[in-house]
């Protein structure tokens, strides 16, 4: 795996760790999910369990999709508020804890814990937006997410066809590449993610269990209740393209807006540092109302959760504002975008993407350098 040498960042890091320990102290607080994040975890967790009990109870087509979209909907916020974290070992203490509360808050997605954690901590959170190591931006023929893959005609539409690709991006996680990382297809194979006939038990029964939940148990009662099959189908297509949808309009532009990509090294080191990687692959953002951030479990303060992987998300406001100030002490070029904003830089990256344009990070300057 490559690595990130020091790069003049050891002041930064220092003043960074400085400060981020003394808001703690100052606060009484750890690094965990507090009592007012747990309370929200039960609440999601009822509304969700409310959503699959209102749609088994229903005695018509939209009655009982109502119930299950609130069901899915309830299930992938508490993947964003919980499993997240989770994965992170960030919620509670206890890694094991952690690991079962992650395999319980998946079901209603069908994703694996387990492979999404490796894939998001191991890869993603090391590598971001470099080529062949940050597996969220692997090449696919349909969707061009760097300038280091090929360019194929059709892409020049890619900018109008994404809500489609964000629509099927957890059901792909689900059915795809879960697969293909348990038959040893991708680099995961060289983890130690559901080891032997123990990992087939726990991979093969949660995916069944998923069906069961989402298909077979939803079947079986609409029948009863004179609902056809095709709405139940119907209900769990539509509910996880939408839930993806969401989850993916709260990502996809966090790692594109004004943001630089990488070759794989071929000496196996990084032309920079750790911190002045994730300055020029991320940035954060704002919704609007900013209150909408609590129930987007702060993913839209996206670099700085890049920066703070090891802490809860209730924390990102106020380190995001540490980064800030010591940013520009240490001459960092810390973005904080809009929403609007970010969505029309996204547009720009798919657009120049698209069509074939090929601006390497070695050509420019770089974010890391105040423009």
């Amino acid at each position: 795996m490559p690595l990130f040498m020091p790069d003049g960042e050891q002041a930064f890091h220092r003043a960074l760790n400085i400060q981020a320990q003394a808001y703690l102290k100052d606060h009484g607080d750890h690094r965990y999910a507090d009592g007012v994040s747990l309370v929200k975890a039960l609440a999601l967790s009822l509304w969700c369990v409310a959503g699959y009990i209102i749609c088994l109870t229903q005695h018509t087509g939209w009655g009982f999709f109502g119930g299950y979209l609130l069901f899915v909907l309830m299930g992938m916020l508490l993947n964003v508020n919980v499993n997240h974290d989770a994965s992170h070992n960030v919620f509670l203490r206890s890694t094991r804890a952690n690991r079962i509360i992650s395999r319980l808050v998946t079901l209603p997605l069908g994703v694996d814990p387990d492979y999404w954690r490796v894939r998001h901590v191991e890869f993603h959170h090391r590598y971001a937006n470099v080529e062949h190591y940050d597996l969220d931006t692997q090449e696919n023929g349909i969707f061009r997410q760097s300038p280091y893959q090929q360019h194929r005609p059709h892409m020049r539409f890619q900018h109008l066809y994404w809500p489609l690709i964000a629509a099927l991006s957890l059901p792909y996680i689900a059915w795809i590449f879960d697969w293909s990382d348990r038959m040893g297809k991708t680099p995961l194979k060289l983890t130690d993610a559901l080891p032997g006939r123990r990992g087939w038990v726990i991979f093969a029964g949660f995916k069944l269990l998923h069906l069961l939940l989402v298909l077979v148990v939803p079947l079986f009662v609409a029948h009863a209740h004179g609902i056809g099959t095709g709405v139940v189908i119907a209900s769990y297509l539509v509910s996880q393209m939408i839930a993806s949808t969401f989850v993916v309009f709260l990502l996809l532009g966090t790692h594109w807006a004004q943001a630089e990509f990488y070759e794989a090294p071929a000496a196996g080191k990084m032309p920079q540092g750790w911190y002045k990687h994730n300055f020029a692959t991320a940035c954060d953002w704002h919704p609007s109302p900013l209150w909408l951030e609590k129930w987007f479990g702060m993913l839209n303060l996206h670099l700085t959760h890049h920066l703070f992987p090891g802490w809860h998300h209730r924390h990102y406001p106020a380190l995001a504002k540490i980064i800030a100030a010591l940013a520009t002490e240490h001459g960092l070029n810390y973005r904080c975008i809009g929403y609007r904003q970010l969505l029309r830089e996204q547009q720009d990256f798919l657009r120049k993407m698209g069509n074939g344009e090929d601006l390497r990070t070695a050509e420019s300057s770089g974010p890391w350098s105040q423009k």
